[in-house]
């Protein structure tokens, strides 16, 4: 199918109202949809991301435990992190992977891509798994505001606290560790 069908663009009538904060905006905007219908819809606009599913020489999987002030708990996921401007997502995960979880990766594979959030975000993020790890001499650093612990764990492990429900995890890392078994089962 023609992919011209799937993306259309909203048009922009009028800007309502804009707040903008470090990492993203929000904005609420008189929309014309595809569809002609017209509204005021409200939509984050934020700059994309890049996550990486890491793989160890042994089959491990690395996982972060990491606090979440918007739902007040730590959550299970895979490294991620903001695009910088003007930076490549590969380049954004290289960075990321080193400051969250102590490990670069020698092998990088695309997993493709999601979207978050679609009915108020047009956030993408951009999936990759990471092999062939080697342990960096450096601590984990991570940025100011991270409350990060690295796990590893087996990925029968992961397996079962997914389909536990006991410990939560975020969307982007059961999307991204589907895409990688996928990936995997195919080498």
């Amino acid at each position: 199918m023609n992919d011209n069908f799937y993306f259309k663009k909203a048009i922009i009538k009028e800007k309502i109202s804009e707040l903008k904060t470090k990492k993203f905006s929000f904005e609420i905007n008189r929309v014309q949809l595809p569809n002609g219908h017209e509204g005021e819809y409200g939509q984050i606009i934020f700059p994309n991301a890049a996550l990486a599913v890491p793989i160890t020489s042994d089959n491990k999987v690395i996982l972060l435990r990491q606090y979440r002030f918007a739902v007040s708990r730590y959550l299970l996921e895979f490294p991620a992190g903001t695009l910088e401007i003007g930076e490549t997502p590969i380049n954004s995960i290289k960075r990321e992977i080193q400051e969250e979880t102590g490990f670069k990766a020698e092998k990088w594979d695309e997993l493709g891509s999601l979207v978050n959030a679609p009915g108020y975000s047009d956030e993408v993020i951009h999936l990759f798994l990471a092999r062939n790890l080697i342990k960096l001499k450096s601590d984990v650093q991570g940025d100011l505001d991270e409350d990060i612990e690295v796990l590893i764990l087996d990925p029968g492990e992961l397996d079962n606290l997914i389909s536990g429900g006991d410990e939560i995890l975020d969307a982007k890392t059961v999307t991204a560790w589907f895409r990688a078994k996928q990936f995997l089962d195919q080498l």
